[in-house]
């Protein structure tokens, strides 16, 4: 038959000529740090974000385990600002850890800055492979907005951010169905932290043991495969998406926020690409403690909607 142009002529995905150890090796985030062992490195992000939680917990008006949901794990927590108000700006954080490790409880990173410049911020835990599957994962980050959407229906913008695998679960959130749930959530942005786009290669990494992901499940969960086929365009064209990952992150890391982000302009979406400088992928999002990080401040002139002192961002190319 006739070689038909375009969409099914897709290109071997370089990671696919890569050896067994080397696209475990990228696959690694610890393995690329430059100022610490793999180990300390690891340490000193659950340890920061041990303290930044007991901190959130002992300074701020919280409600900790709100249930969005029947299952154990279904529960988020929610900080607040001094001003007690209805009409607040949510930024809704979803952690990493690869689908396997992590908590909220230990992820309350951003919870100081923001909540003292009058942005409430919700942390949200979902189920952990093997326990969860990435399914069920997709689907409690769903029911969680849902449930700040109809606890705050006066909100001022729900901003989603994730780190790493919460990336991921954020980003599928661009392609939520919420007309199911019977609330649209006033999602006004996200930004989404070294993520993974496509899903495919973790299928054959170590990562995907506890996993047990099959080629399928991969594809099926792929907001950069998703979006590629998608005809749907963004419902507000208001909505910002920054895409951002570590200098010290890994190639392919860095490959995949930027193909994703090429994937978002294509399809019509407000979105901006960032590498942040000499930062790697558990630094990126440890240093959200402090109020004069970069990250820190992009986050916070977006939700409070400032216009930008460099002038108008890139346009997308």
């Amino acid at each position: 038959g006739m070689d038909v142009p375009g969409r099914c002529h897709r290109v071997e995905a370089p990671w696919k000529k890569l050896s067994k150890e080397e696209l475990e090796k990228q696959y690694s985030p610890s393995r690329w740090v430059t100022r610490r062992g793999a180990e300390e490195a690891l340490r000193t992000y659950s340890q920061i974000g041990d303290e930044a939680t007991k901190r959130a917990q002992a300074t701020r008006r919280c409600l900790l385990d709100v249930p969005y949901g029947d299952g154990e794990g279904e529960k988020l927590d929610i900080y607040f600002p001094e001003q007690a108000s209805e009409a607040l700006p949510f930024c809704v954080f979803i952690h990493g850890g690869y689908w396997q490790s992590g908590s909220k409880d230990t992820s309350a990173f951003m919870v100081n800055p923001l909540t003292a410049q009058g942005v409430a911020v919700a942390i949200v835990g979902y189920d952990l492979a093997p326990k969860g599957t990435l399914d069920q994962m997709v689907d409690q980050v769903t029911r969680s907005v849902v449930c700040i959407q109809k606890q705050y229906p006066c909100n001022e913008g729900i901003y989603l951010c994730g780190h790493s695998a919460g990336s991921h679960l954020a980003a599928m959130m661009l392609l939520a169905n919420w007309t199911e749930h019977r609330v649209t959530p006033n999602i006004k942005g996200f930004f989404l932290v070294s993520g993974i786009y496509d899903l495919e290669p973790i299928v054959f990494t170590s990562q995907n043991i506890p996993l047990r992901m099959t080629l399928e499940d991969a594809q099926r969960n792929s907001p950069q495969r998703l979006l590629e086929a998608a005809l749907t365009r963004p419902v507000d064209p208001a909505c910002r998406v920054l895409v951002v990952v570590g200098q010290h992150d890994s190639p392919e890391f860095s490959q995949q926020s930027r193909e994703f982000h090429q994937t978002l302009c294509r399809g019509g979406w407000d979105a901006s690409f960032e590498e942040l400088h000499d930062v790697d992928h558990f630094e990126i999002i440890w240093k959200l403690t402090q109020k004069d990080y970069v990250l820190t401040k992009m986050i916070l002139r977006t939700v409070l909607r400032e216009p930008d002192s460099a002038g108008p961002p890139p346009a997308c190319t």
